[in-house]
């Protein structure tokens, strides 16, 4: 126990470490200065420790598993945010550098997830027993991929080309109907249909981003970055809300 520990606390120094080494190319590159600042300094040491970190999160399982995950991402994007906001990373542009840093975190989160739900899946079959749902609902989920393309790609290009066509001095329907009204309620009601058939499907919500996210850059520019979380935060939000109603259910026996 007390070798594991020793052995954190080597990592979380060497992280700092090179996290101190990095803000001098940060500074260079970014900043064009000539050497980092000292709040600039400290948040890279800072944030290359809580990255050294990773490996702690992922050693838990269950609801320990989602919360500490929760907690260290939640620690990495703050200090991320500050250091990116220290380089001059203002509004929308510090929006997109936030939402890379989610990517990211989400690739290497679901890749050591898969890896540990494929031994799972082996060992369940090495005892004869039922294979259970697909990781992370995936499977579940695809039925509902064609309503996230139709709603993410071909709408905001049919509105976007609606307002060309009238030459209006204002895009108002791809540029407020589409992200403060269509985008929320219909990715609120496609994630509650999906809660309320399948449970929790968490890449739903990321397929909704995802599919939206070439639109930005397509039709608008990076400002246009809030759009995606316009789609999948609701759809989140509708997911558990169905996925709660359908526990509901059961319970009164419905």
């Amino acid at each position: 126990m007390k070798t594991s520990k020793g052995g954190w606390i080597a990592r979380v120094i060497l992280g700092a470490a090179l996290g101190v080494l990095s803000s001098v190319v940060l500074a260079s590159y970014l900043a064009e200065s000539r050497g980092p600042t000292l709040a600039v300094s400290l948040l890279c040491a800072g944030l290359g420790g809580v990255l050294s970190a990773a490996t702690l999160p992922f050693a838990d399982d269950g609801r320990s598993l989602l919360l500490h995950s929760a907690v260290h991402f939640g620690a990495t994007a703050l200090l991320f945010g500050l250091l990116m906001a220290q380089l001059g990373a203002r509004g929308a542009e510090l929006l997109a550098w936030e939402a890379i840093l989610f990517l990211l975190y989400a690739v290497v989160w679901l890749g050591r997830w898969i890896g540990w739900y494929v031994e799972v899946m082996q060992l369940r079959t090495m005892l004869g027993l039922a294979p259970g749902p697909s990781p992370l609902k995936w499977r579940e989920t695809l039925p509902y991929l064609a309503f996230a393309l139709l709603l993410c790609d071909v709408l905001p290009i049919l509105l976007f080309w609606a307002d060309h066509a009238v030459s209006a001095d204002v895009p108002v329907l791809s540029g407020l109907l589409l992200p403060y009204l269509l985008l929320p309620v219909a990715g609120f009601s496609s994630g509650m249909s999906l809660g309320k058939r399948q449970g929790v499907c968490p890449l739903y919500p990321a397929a909704c981003f995802v599919c939206y996210l070439p639109m930005v850059f397509l039709l608008f520019n990076y400002t246009a970055m809030f759009h995606c979380f316009m789609v999948a935060v609701p759809a989140l939000a509708g997911n558990v809300t169905g996925w709660l109603y359908r526990r509901a259910a059961a319970k009164r026996g419905v």
